[in-house]
């Protein structure tokens, strides 16, 4: 049988069409390679500046430490120089709250949160909490109101992390407070949540304040510490809510899977 030439002529030659192939695949390749070395490049990138965030974030801690210690050694003398430690102090120790915040944002960009979670009661850690906070704000004092069953709770989390959260909501509340002020926590139920809530009668929420930060109208937007709190909290399987109102006050919900609340077994401490 004898070939159409009509269909020779329509087909491309064998060679040529194997040549354009090559051509594609290696173009395509070599776009494959050029995004893989883009990436590459960018986790270096990141990578770089997690490193330098986190030796800043140990430079201002210093800084806040020799700042603190001024100021309280200040604090002993008379008149404006008291006034001038008393100012220095408060400064230094929110600077070590910014360093510690920025300690964390640099460890979780280096990776994934690594629970290490315990038994614990928590009577012990909100009594060290409680602490911490109210020598933070000294010279002040606030009225705390803590519900006796949070006392004899005890929860499946992390130490260090829980410390972290309930620190910077507690501190959120105090700085949004008076002097003599009440603080409520108590303990909320329900079929597969609890939460521990923080609520203030302090100045509520500023009109600025609302936004989609949280997820809409009647939530605060939240600063560094509260986001990394938050991140904390998601890592155990719960989440950070605060609502608030103008002249009213504010609510901090600090909600956990029903599974990390524990009957009352051997625990150890949490410190």
């Amino acid at each position: 049988m004898s070939a159409n030439p009509a269909l020779l002529t329509a087909c491309p030659p064998l060679p040529g069409a194997c040549l354009f192939l090559a051509m594609l695949c290696a173009g395509l390749a070599w776009l494959a390679w050029r995004r893989h070395g883009l990436h590459r490049a960018s986790r270096a990138e990141a990578a770089r500046l997690l490193a330098e965030l986190a030796a800043r974030s140990r430079h201002l801690h210093l800084c806040a430490q020799e700042m603190h210690g001024l100021g309280l050694r200040l604090v002993g003398q008379d008149g404006e120089a008291a006034a001038a430690g008393a100012s220095a102090a408060g400064l230094g120790r929110t600077l070590l709250c910014l360093a510690a915040d920025l300690q964390d944002v640099a460890a979780q960009g280096a990776g994934p949160r690594k629970l290490r979670e315990e038994r614990l009661a928590l009577d012990p850690l909100l009594r060290a909490t409680l602490d911490q906070v109210t020598l933070a704000m000294a010279p002040g004092r606030r009225e705390w109101r803590i519900a006796p069953e949070l006392r004899e709770l005890s929860v499946l989390a992390d130490p260090r992390a829980l410390r972290g959260i309930l620190t910077q909501v507690l501190t959120r509340a105090v700085r949004h407070t008076r002097e003599g002020d009440p603080i409520e926590l108590r303990l909320v139920r329900a079929d597969e949540t609890f939460a521990i809530l923080v609520e203030d009668e302090g100045a509520g929420l500023a009109a600025g304040d609302l936004g989609h930060v949280l997820g809409g109208e009647g939530t605060r937007g939240i600063g560094l510490g509260l986001a990394v709190a938050r991140q904390l909290l998601r890592a155990h399987g719960g989440n950070l809510t605060i609502e608030a109102l103008r002249g009213v006050g504010a609510r901090a919900w600090i909600t956990l899977p029903r599974f990390r609340l524990l009957p009352g077994a051997e625990v150890s401490a949490g410190s």
